[in-house]
C-alpha cells in the first residue's frame, strides 16, 4: 500500500474544521477520500500508519495486491453510479507484508471533487485464523503434507487434466519399511523425527508438478502426473526408495529405513481417486509380503478372492510333492557373437488343471508363507546339476545364473543351501551368477555386505538385477562384491529411438566400463535394440530374439545349433567385417 506516512504531504483543505473531516482525522479504521475516478484524495492517521510511503494523487486501486484491484475497481464504479453503499474485501500491500481489508465504499455529498468515502477494517488476524483452520483441514500435522482430504482433491483435479490432455499418470503409496520397530523401541519422539525427515527427503525427490501426501502412520501417496509408462514409474519409484536409504541420524541413534512402494495407473487399473489410492495399497501390501524394499505396480491377480489364495496355497504345497514346478532356462548371449555364455535360471509352475500358473502369482504367495526358502534351494540345485549337463554338451564353461529371493537370501540357512548346491553337483563356484535385487542389500546393509562376503569367498558372482529401478545409488556398487549389472526391460524395450532410456543405458554401461562390471541388458527383442547395446560396449544380451525362457531339453537343443554357429568364421557368424 502507497500512502504518505504524514498527514503534512497532502494540500491544506479549505474546510478542515469540516465535521467530516475531523471524523476522518480522528477515525481509528482506514478511511480515504476517493474521487469517482479513484484517485486518492485523503486518509486517516490510520490509514497513513499502516502505510510509510507517498500516495497522493495515485488510485486507491494500486495499493491493493494485483489479483484484488478488478473487484476494488468495480466496487468503485458501483458505489460511484449508484449511490449504494458497497462492500469488499481487498489486500493491501504494506510495507513488505499484505493485510487483508474489508472495505465499505459508499457515495456522500461533500461538494468536492472527493465524493467517495471509503472505511477499511483490518480483517488480517480474521483471516490468518481462516488460513490456519484451512491448512489444519487439509494438511498432517506432524509433516506439513497434503493430508487425505487434499490428497482426494488433487487426484480430482489431476484426473481431469488426464481426460482433457489424454495422458495417462501414476498414483505411488509409500510404506516405511522397519519404522514399528523404531517406533517401539525407541519412542515416539524419534519415531516423529524419523517421520519429518522422511516426508521431507520424499518431497525433495518428486517434482513441483507432483503431489505427495501423508495418509496416516507411516504410509505417504504420491500423485505422479504424466508418469503411466513401465519405464517412468521404476524411475520414480527408484529415486523414492533411494531417497529413504541413507541411515536417519536422530539423537544419536542410526537409524536403517527402507521403503516398499505399490503402483497402479490411470485409466489402466481405475478411473476414480478412491480406487486408484486402495489399488496402489493393495501393491504395497504386496511388495512387504514379497521381500520389502521394492516397487511393485498393482495386477488384478493382487485382488483374487481370498479363498483362492487358500486353495492355491494348497495346491502349491502339493505341487513340491508332485514335482509340478520346472526350470526353465532363458540363453544368455555375447552381443558381438551372438554366442550362448549361461543361462537364467526362471521357476515355472504347470498345475495338472489350471495349466502355466504365472510367477506373478505363485512366487507372492511362497514368499508369505515361507515356501520360497524351499522351492528356492530346490531351484539353487537343480540349476547347479543342469550346468554340468549344458556344459557336457558345449564342450567349455558356462555359467548359471539363479535368482535369490529376499526371504531366502534373509534366511540363516541360504550359504548352507549354496554349499550343499555346489558340492552336490560339483559346479565352481565361478560357474554360477546369484541375482539380488538393490532393495533386497539395502534393507539391512550390514548383514548383505556379511552374507554377499561369504558368497563372494565361495567364487560366485553376485548381479544387481533390475539395476537402476530400485534404490538406484552408486555407493553400495563400492561398498558390496558386485561383479554384473542388469539392465532393465523397462530401459531397453524403447531403444534406441527413446532419447532418456539411451541416455540411461548409456550410462550404465559407462558406470560398468570403469568399475569393471559385466552387463547383461533384459528383454532385447529387435535386431535394433541389440546392434546398438553391442555398439555401446555391452557384453551379453538376453531376450526374444535370441532365445526364449525354455524347458531344459528344449535349451539343450539351442546349445547344440549354437555350436555350429560358434564355429563359423567371424564374419559369418556375426554378419561384420
Amino acid at each position: 500500500m502507497h500512502i504518505s506516512s504524514t498527514a503534512a504531504k497532502f494540500e491544506p483543505r479549505k474546510q478542515a474544521s469540516s465535521l467530516l473531516d475531523s471524523l476522518l482525522e480522528a477515525a481509528g479504521d482506514a478511511v480515504f477520500r476517493v474521487t469517482l475516478g479513484g484517485q486518492l484524495r485523503a486518509a486517516s492517521r490510520r490509514a497513513l500508519t499502516l502505510a510509510g510511503v507517498e500516495i497522493g494523487g495515485r488510485p486507491l486501486v494500486s495499493m491493493a495486491h494485483d489479483v484484488d484491484q478488478p473487484a476494488l475497481r468495480n466496487a468503485l464504479v458501483t458505489a460511484g453510479a449508484s449511490g449504494e453503499p458497497v462492500v469488499v474485501e481487498a489486500r493491501f500491500r504494506c510495507g513488505e507484508r499484505d493485510l487483508w481489508f474489508e472495505l465499505r465504499i459508499a457515495l456522500i455529498a461533500s461538494g468536492d471533487d472527493a465524493p467517495l468515502l471509503v472505511v477499511g477494517r483490518d480483517m488480517s488476524t480474521q483471516h490468518a485464523t481462516e488460513e490456519r483452520l484451512r491448512h489444519m483441514a487439509t494438511h498432517d500435522a506432524l509433516t506439513e503434507l497434503p493430508n487425505r482430504v487434499l490428497l482426494s482433491d488433487r487426484i480430482r483435479m489431476v484426473i481431469a487434466n488426464a481426460r482433457r490432455s489424454g495422458q495417462g499418470f501414476a498414483v505411488a503409496t509409500i510404506g516405511l519399511d522397519g519404522f514399528k520397530k523404531v517406533n517401539d523401541g525407541l519412542g515416539h519422539g524419534v519415531g516423529d523425527s524419523v517421520l519429518r525427515m522422511a516426508a521431507a527427503r520424499l518431497r525433495r525427490t518428486l517434482r513441483d508438478s507432483d503431489t505427495l501426501a501423508r495418509v496416516g502412520g507411516d504410509e505417504f501417496v504420491a500423485v505422479l502426473p504424466g508418469s503411466a509408462n513401465e519405464a517412468q514409474i521404476k524411475l520414480v519409484t527408484g529415486r523414492l526408495m533411494a531417497a529413504l536409504q541413507s541411515p536417519f541420524e536422530i539423537d544419536g541413534h542410526t537409524i536403517y529405513l527402507a521403503g516398499s512402494i505399490g503402483v497402479a495407473t490411470y485409466p489402466e487399473h481405475a478411473e476414480d481417486e478412491v480406487r486408484l489410492v486402495t489399488l496402489a495399497d493393495t501393491a504395497m501390501s504386496r511388495a512387504k509380503e514379497t521381500g520389502k524394499a521394492r516397487s511393485v505396480t498393482y495386477s488384478p491377480s493382487d485382488q483374487g478372492p481370498p479363498e483362492h489364495d487358500i486353495s492355491l496355497e494348497a495346491a502349491m504345497f502339493n505341487a513340491v510333492r508332485e514335482g509340478e514346478f520346472q526350470l526353465y532356462y532363458q540363453p544368455i548371449v555375447d552381443a558381438r557373437t551372438r554366442i550362448i555364455e549361461g543361462f537364467e535360471t526362471l521357476m515355472r509352475w504347470k498345475h495338472p488343471t489350471l495349466g502355466m500358473v504365472p510367477p506373478s502369482r505363485f512366487i507372492p504367495i511362497a514368499e508369505t508363507n515361507g515356501l520360497i526358502n524351499l522351492l528356492g534351494a530346490w531351484a539353487l540345485k537343480a540349476a547347479c546339476m543342469q550346468i554340468r549337463q549344458f556344459e557336457e554338451v558345449a564342450g567349455r564353461e558356462l555359467y548359471i545364473s539363479v535368482n535369490i529371493s529376499p526371504r531366502q537370501f534373509r534366511s540363516d540357512k541360504f550359504l548352507t543351501v549354496l554349499d550343499d548346491a555346489l558340492a552336490l553337483s560339483g559346479t565352481p563356484g565361478r560357474n554360477l551368477v546369484l541375482e539380488i535385487t538393490e532393495g533386497t542389500l539395502m534393507v539391512d546393509p550390514v548383514h548383505a555386505e556379511a552374507v554377499l562376503a561369504k558368497m563372494a569367498e565361495r567364487g560366485a558372482r553376485i548381479a544387481i538385477d533390475d539395476f537402476g529401478t530400485g534404490y538406484s545409488s552408486l555407493a553400495y556398487l563400492k561398498r558390496f562384491p558386485i561383479s554384473v549389472l542388469k539392465i532393465d526391460r523397462a530401459f531397453v524395450k524403447d531403444l534406441p529411438h527413446a532419447a532418456k532410456d539411451a541416455a540411461i543405458c548409456s550410462a550404465v554401461l559407462d558406470i560398468a566400463k570403469h568399475l569393471d562390471l559385466s552387463v547383461v541388458a533384459e528383454g532385447v527383442e529387435t535386431e535394433a535394440q541389440l546392434a546398438w547395446l553391442d555398439q555401446l560396449g555391452c557384453h551379453y544380451v538376453q531376450g526374444y530374439l535370441t532365445g526364449k525362457p525354455m524347458p531344459a531339453h528344449v535349451a539343450l537343443a539351442a546349445l547344440k545349433e549354437n555350436l555350429y554357429t560358434e564355429l563359423l568364421p567371424a564374419d559369418i557368424r556375426t554378419g561384420k567385417p
